[in-house]
């Protein structure tokens, strides 16, 4: 027989007693509405089943405070400090959010993806037709300037002739020769007969005319 001092001999003492019972001693006892064991399917009753969906909905609304409670946790801070702050103030109103938190929120808001609209993207048939139409407009406005640059040397080599051919002629009657360009480069009579340029029909003054601009005059 084991020392009584030793471990074997106290698990001897204690278990020893334990042992000497029976199954249906240590098993509770079925209460009244326990059915003995069965293989068929048991339908629940109707007192059951509401019972059962209780529970369950109990389950879902515990599962789901321990979530907000759980991402609440960290960004609060943790402990009595974070929930009061996160907390409402009293009169059951919340508490007032800092004016830079909400300008950031709302400026983040409206740069997220979901309202940024999607980049336009132009097919190559597309992108083609878009590149002939700017090369034909750039070709158009080459041909005008080409145009105008071309008539405008034209009048200016005939008034460069006309010049020359007025220089090198005599007359009238006993002129020299050079009396007729002489004459044409005055520009006499070009505003009419003793008239002026349109720029010296008033003095010109540093002071702005209490009529800035002569809408009757005419050519």
């Amino acid at each position: 027989m084991p020392s009584p001092l030793s471990l074997r001999g106290l698990a001897s003492t204690v278990l020893v007693p334990t042992a000497r019972l029976t199954t249906r001693q240590l098993l509770p006892p079925l209460g009244p509405s326990a059915a003995p064991f069965s293989t068929t399917r048991r339908t629940p009753a109707a007192g059951e089943a509401k019972k059962a969906g209780k529970e369950k909905k109990a389950k879902k609304a515990g599962s789901g405070l321990n979530r907000s409670g759980a991402a609440a946790g960290p960004s609060a801070g943790g402990g009595r400090r974070g929930s009061s702050s996160s907390s409402s103030s009293k009169g059951g109103r919340e508490a007032p959010r800092d004016p830079k938190i909400v300008n950031m929120l709302r400026h983040m808001a409206r740069l997220s993806p979901r309202l940024v609209p999607a980049p336009l993207r132009m097919a190559r048939n597309r992108h083609l037709r878009h590149w002939t139409i700017h090369r034909a407009w750039l070709l158009l406005r080459r041909q005008r300037r080409d145009a105008r640059e071309t008539a405008l040397a034209r009048q200016h080599n005939s008034m460069r002739k006309a010049c020359e051919a007025l220089r090198t002629t005599a007359g009238p009657g006993t002129r020299a020769e050079g009396y007729l360009f002489r004459v044409a480069m005055q520009k006499h009579g070009v505003y009419g007969l003793g008239g002026v340029p349109i720029e010296y029909a008033r003095p010109q003054t540093e002071t702005p005319a209490r009529e800035p601009w002569n809408h009757g005059w005419k050519r």
